[in-house]
């Protein structure tokens, strides 16, 4: 590991996992868009305390309609 990164442990979670389809960097921020106005008020899970993870493919061309990556959010049942 480089000397200027730094290690951090990420608990135990339960995770939704959610796909962002488009080119970025416009596909990201309507899919937190949609978790926090959709997904979140229609289900019975909120926020758990945890850090939220962008998880991008080093495969696939970033500025394609078609280019795929996570967002994955820490949950609990409310």
């Amino acid at each position: 590991m480089p000397s200027d990164w730094e290690e951090k442990k990420i608990p135990a979670s339960t995770w939704a996992v959610f796909e962002s389809v488009g080119a970025m960097p416009d596909a990201i921020p309507k899919t937190w868009d949609r978790i926090f106005s959709e997904w979140f008020p229609s289900t019975g899970y909120e926020h758990a305390d945890g850090p939220e993870l962008e998880v991008y493919s080093t495969k696939g061309d970033t500025s394609s309609e078609d280019y795929r990556c996570e967002v994955w959010i820490p949950i609990v049942k409310k």
